[in-house]
């Protein structure tokens, strides 16, 4: 096996791409315990990286501006890396490869081609369904390592934990049997399934158990979240749904999601942060389809979504509206057939 000691590792974004790379992480930091290994990636979401005891430093990408770019490349060129993994293969990302001078490079595939083909004129060339953390792995191939396994994870640190348990303890979550997370939300709209069918479970899911439902979503999403929670508790004359929207950050959300029995969720980062600490996950897809590599990961979970639809995937990322006007790939899927696939991950204890 080749030996490396200078690493670095480029993924500017977004939430869900890095934790997914969270596995590559783990399996150099086994094959190289000596070796430096750096991630490069942007500042809003270093964070979620910082506590990684797999990882030397992270590297914040700030800005996209020149004077930015420029100090960057020199830095890079003095650390004098010998590998570079390139999991974005992006303008900046290919700018880092080739100012920093390392020789040896390795770009991640991302089926670019059979991408378009399956998005744009729904003709399948995908001979697999591999995940987006298993095809950051295929870049390592080439030296022997293997994927170990043991899915995703974000560390969090005892802080994190302790000043998220004051946030919630309002809650009085000892109170409950159960306890359900769920992310209303995503960036995009073609990812969310309607508010208001999450309105219609969680009523029906409150009704049938004795638990507390906390919603979770940034701070743009306070008023979104916080509509859905007044909506529920007052068609149940009882605080069952708190929301959490705003409230975390997202070391502190992922604390919070340990304190859940399953999360129900679009297809969002929020969802592979819920992965990565091993929660049960019933994940609502729209627009969007297993092939092109987001479905949850290394976790216990069930993936609801309209079948049979000729439209579906009319994206990769998300769109702002659906392209047909109908929206059917969400609207189509019933509230009853999320809180199944939930009863169902329930009675898997």
């Amino acid at each position: 096996m080749r030996t490396f000691t200078k690493i670095l590792i480029v993924r500017f974004s977004s939430l869900g791409d890095i934790i997914l790379a969270s596995p590559l992480i783990r399996i150099l930091r086994a094959a190289y315990p000596h070796a430096q290994i750096d991630f490069l990636v942007k500042s809003e979401y270093a964070d979620i990286l910082k506590p990684n005891p797999h990882l030397s430093s992270v590297i914040e990408l700030k800005t996209a501006e020149r004077d930015e770019l420029r100090t960057l490349k020199r830095q890079l060129r003095a650390n004098r890396y010998d590998l570079i993994l390139d999991l974005h293969n992006n303008l900046r990302s290919r700018y880092v490869r080739l100012f920093s001078r390392t020789r040896r490079v390795r770009v991640v595939r991302k089926r670019a081609i059979a991408r378009f083909f399956l998005v744009k004129r729904k003709w399948n060339f995908y001979r697999d369904d591999t995940s987006v953390a298993d095809r950051y792995l295929e870049t390592v191939k080439s030296f022997g390592l293997r994927n170990d396994g043991k899915g995703l994870e974000v560390f969090v640190p005892e802080e994190v934990t302790a000043s998220a348990s004051a946030i919630v303890s309002k809650c009085q979550l000892g109170r409950y049997t159960r306890i359900l997370g769920m992310v209303p939300t995503a960036r995009h709209y073609t990812k969310r399934w309607p508010q208001e069918r999450f309105v219609e479970f969680g009523i029906q899911y409150a009704k049938a158990q004795r638990s507390k439902v906390l919603l979770f979503g940034s701070k743009d999403e306070v008023e979104y979240c916080g509509d859905i929670a007044q909506m529920v508790n007052a068609e149940l004359g009882s605080p069952a749904v708190e929301s959490l929207a705003g409230k975390l950050t997202l070391l502190e959300t992922a604390a919070v999601f340990d304190r859940c029995d399953v999360v129900v969720t679009n297809d969002t980062g929020l969802m592979h942060l819920a992965a990565a600490r091993k929660r049960k996950i019933v994940a609502v897809f729209g627009s969007t389809v297993r092939e092109l590599g987001f479905f949850p990961y290394g976790t216990e979970s069930i993936v609801v979504e309209k079948q049979g639809l000729s439209c579906r995937p009319c994206t990769h990322i998300g769109l702002r509206e659906c392209p047909r006007k109908h929206f059917l790939c969400m609207k189509g899927i019933e509230a009853q057939q999320v809180l199944a696939a939930t009863e169902t991950l329930l009675g898997s204890e």
